[in-house]
């Protein structure tokens, strides 16, 4: 597939290819997040990395589960 064709299947539809980008830019993000907070070791009293690392997690997973199924049903 060329650029051209990849540009004009976004350009086609907006609100998936936004969807689709920003779960895939959430998933690297919730990867690098992982990485660190393992680094950082087990959660304690202050387990802000590991807390972020659930809420952006179950954030993705509501999208793709709840929100996107109601815009389908809407359209």
């Amino acid at each position: 597939m060329a650029l051209a064709d990849l540009v004009a299947d976004l350009r086609a539809h907006p609100v998936a290819a936004t969807l689709e980008l920003g779960t895939l830019a959430a998933c690297v993000l919730l990867l690098i997040g992982t990485l660190l907070a393992l680094a950082g070791g087990p959660p304690t009293a202050g387990a802000g990395p590991w807390l972020l690392v659930i809420a952006v997690g179950a954030a993705v997973v509501v999208l793709w589960t709840v929100v996107v199924p109601l815009y389908e049903r809407v359209r």
